[in-house]
C-alpha cells in the first residue's frame, strides 16, 4: 500500500499528523472488510498537549478539503482522541492507549501502511 494512492483527505490527515511529530503513524485500509469506515489513521502522541495539537492540525488540514469531523471523542484526560470523518477515522493515542486498544491486532486482516520513523540525524564528520 502506497501513501500516494490514498484519497486526498487521508493524505492531508497523514501530513498533519507527521507535521506534529506523532509517532507510530499507520493507515489501515478497511474497505471490503465490513467496517463502518474505509480507513483508520492511527498515531501515537507523547503528551496530552501534543495529542490536542495533532487533532487541531488534522482538523485544520481537512478544513481545506471542506471537511469537518462528524464526531469527536476523547478529552484532556483521555488516553485516546478520535476524529470521525465518516469514511475514515483518525485515532490519536497515548502510548498506553495504543497498547490497550491494539487496533492493528483487531483489524489485522486490513492492508496496512506505516510511516517510516524519523531517522536520527547524525552529524557528518569533517
Amino acid at each position: 500500500m502506497r501513501k500516494e494512492a490514498f484519497p486526498s483527505t487521508i493524505r492531508r490527515a497523514v501530513e498533519a499528523v507527521l507535521d506534529k511529530q506523532a509517532t507510530k503513524l499507520a493507515v489501515l485500509d478497511l474497505s471490503g472488510l465490513g467496517a463502518f469506515a474505509e480507513y483508520f489513521v492511527l498515531c501515537t502522541s507523547g503528551s496530552t498537549p501534543q495529542m490536542r495539537a495533532i487533532a487541531d492540525a488534522v482538523e485544520e488540514n481537512l478544513h481545506y478539503e471542506g471537511r469537518r469531523p462528524e464526531h469527536r471523542e476523547g478529552g484532556t484526560q483521555s488516553e485516546w482522541l478520535l476524529l470521525d470523518y465518516g469514511e475514515f477515522v483518525v485515532h490519536i493515542f497515548s502510548e498506553r492507549g495504543r497498547e490497550y486498544y491494539d487496533l492493528e491486532r483487531l483489524w489485522r486482516a486490513a492492508p496496512k501502511w506505516s510511516a517510516p520513523e524519523a531517522q536520527e540525524v547524525v552529524p557528518e564528520a569533517e
